[in-house]
Order: C-alpha cells, then structure tokens, then sequence
C-alpha cells in the first residue's frame, strides 16, 4: 500500500462541492447521534514567533440513511484523520508564507495506514463552505435566489460555490472595504452570476448572507438584514472575534455547530462571555436540524410545516469532523482518477 500525496491543486480538482456537502452533512448527523469521536481543539501557542499551532483530530462513522452516496456495503461509511494547521501573522511580511497553513493526515480507521496526506488549507475551505450550504439548506427560505457576501476573501468564492449548489442562486453582492478583492471577486463570477459590489446593508438584505471576516468589531447590525435573511456567521474563529450586533443575535434564531467552541470562539462568543447572550437563546446544534429532532424552515429537509421564521443565523467555527469528511471525498476522487503522488511512507512496498 502507498500513501497519496495531495497538494492544493489536486485538492481542489477532487473535491467535488455536492459530495462535500452530502458528506460534511452526514458528519453533522453523526455526531448528533454519537456516531463521531472529536476531542476538543488543541493549541501550542508559540510567543517567541507570534504564532500557534492547533491539532484537530477525529472519527465518524456515517450511517447510510444520512448519505446520499451508495456504498458497497450498503451500510454508510467510517473514516478518520487529523489536521495540523497554524496561525502566524507575522508570516507574509517577513517570510513571504501565508499566515495559516494545515496538512491534513486521512488514514484508514481499521488498520491506522495513513491513505492520504492533503492540503488542508485547500480543504479547509471546501468543507467550510460546505457547512454553510448544509445550514443555507435547512435555514433558508426554499425559494432564495439572493446572495450576500460580505468578506471578498479567499472564503467567500467557496461560499459561493457551495451555497449555489443548495439555492438557485442568481443575484450576488459582494460587499469588501478592499474595492480590488471586490473587483477580482466580481470578475471571478460575472459570467455566472449577477453579481455586483454594494454596501453591507445591500449584502444583508439578500436572502441568504454570508459573513467571512476576522473583525472584532460587528458590521452588521439587526437593520442591515432582511425580514427572512439566513446569516452564515464564517468569520468567528478565535476568542474576540464577532461580525453580528448583539441586537441581531438576539433577535435572530441561533444554530451553531458545536457548543463549546462557538461559546469559546465562535460568533457568540463574545455577547456569550460578557452574559449578554446565554444557553437559552441558543436554539440548537445543526446536527438537531440534519437528523429531525429540531425543525428547520418550514419547506426545507425534515420541516414540511412549522418550523423557524425570521432571521436565523447559522455559527460555525469550523469542526474536526468536517476535515475529515471532506479528506475522505477528495481521496476517493482522487484515488478513482489517479490523481496525486502515491509513495511509499511507510517503506513496506516489496
């Protein structure tokens, strides 16, 4: 057996947005029912070089009543793996790096062969979309065709990709302090979209938004958004970090990705620590929603009648998990195509 070598091209090339999304879906299920192993987040916070590294390892096994994949057992699938990833913002001005970086080591949960080592900034990107095209699916209103984005960063094209394969997206607008982001973004999708740059209260007034930016500050408020606006919170990664007023969140029906680091980390962290926001205006994890124990909006999957109305907002800081389900879709891509650089890491080939 040898070990495939993925580097970010061919992560790309390979992870095909719809399996992304059905199987980042089927990590929610899993780890709603107790299917998923996750321990929390590790950190090696590093001074000396203004940087960090963060470990995140996982396992899950997804039954096959929450995929759409046809495995060849008929009984879903397990898989398994970690990312190592950093954050070192001295790194583009003094070493010509980019800030954050991951590597992402899959490996077969039976016998532990390490199947894949992957570029896991690519893939970081991929599932992070995909996870707000499984929240837009189930949170937003079923007739959406109105996306804003604000963040013209690296996140928001896969955003885009994704939330345009669960809506029948027609209308974009970008909304960026950096006018050449908007412009390479605009560019990007013109023969695709009707897309166009606008202002944050433009962007929220769209059905679905998505919000990607590190700031700490919020820049939307409650009357930047729309009667029914779904709202991907994207940007919260850290403690501090906060896009959403208070005033909104409050309003706003709540679905986070996972309790203690979105009270730790997430879009919530903040009102959440200073008491302004507690546990009860929480409504639930996305897993709830995914596996039918909490309802969604009313038309979506698992909610024909009923359900949430109004703004809801969606947190994600982004979930072990999910790495691993996407790593899984990418290798079997990429291994079915004969993609990447097979070598013998373990050194066992005859």
């Amino acid at each position: 057996m040898q070990t495939l070598l993925l580097n970010a091209d061919e992560v790309d090339e390979n992870a095909r947005m719809d399996r992304v999304i059905d199987a980042v879906r089927g990590a929610f299920a899993a780890y709603e029912r107790g299917d998923a192993k996750m321990p929390a987040k590790s950190y090696i916070d590093l001074p000396e070089y203004n940087g960090d590294f963060r470990s995140m390892p996982a396992y899950l096994d997804v039954r096959e009543a929450d995929t759409a994949e046809e495995t060849a057992t008929g009984e879903g699938w397990d898989a398994a793996g970690i990312k190592w990833v950093n954050a070192h913002p001295d790194n583009p001005a003094d070493h010509d790096l980019p800030t954050v970086m991951g590597t992402m080591i899959y490996s077969d949960p039976e016998t532990a062969f390490p199947l894949a080592i992957l570029d896991g900034t690519t893939l970081t990107m991929k599932r992070t979309g995909a996870a707000a095209a499984v929240a837009t699916d189930h949170l937003a209103v079923p007739d959406a065709t109105s996306l804003g984005i604000v963040g013209a960063g690296v996140q928001s094209y896969t955003q885009l990709e994704a939330i345009a394969a669960v809506r029948d997206i027609e209308e974009v607008v970008v909304s960026d302090l950096d006018a050449e982001r908007v412009a390479d973004f605009v560019a990007a999708f013109a023969d695709r979209f009707d897309v166009r740059a606008g202002s944050v209260a433009e962007a929220g007034h769209c059905d679905v938004l998505s919000t990607v930016t590190p700031v700490e500050d919020p820049i939307v408020g409650p009357d930047d958004v729309g009667a029914h606006t779904h709202v991907n919170a994207m940007g919260a990664d850290a403690a501090g970090k906060h896009e959403l007023a208070d005033d909104l969140l409050l309003d706003a029906t709540i679905v986070i990705d996972d309790r203690e680091q979105c009270t730790h980390s997430g879009e919530i962290n903040v009102p959440y620590a200073a008491g302004t926001l507690t546990d009860e205006d929480v409504y639930g994890e996305i897993g709830e929603i995914v596996v039918g124990r909490r309802a969604g909006r009313a038309g979506t999957a698992n909610t024909e009648e009923g359900g949430v109305e109004g703004v809801t907002v969606f947190d994600s800081t982004g979930l072990a998990i999910q790495d691993v389900a996407a790593a899984r879709v990418v290798y079997e891509q990429a291994d079915d195509n004969d993609n990447g650089y097979p070598f013998d890491l373990l050194g066992l080939a005859d």
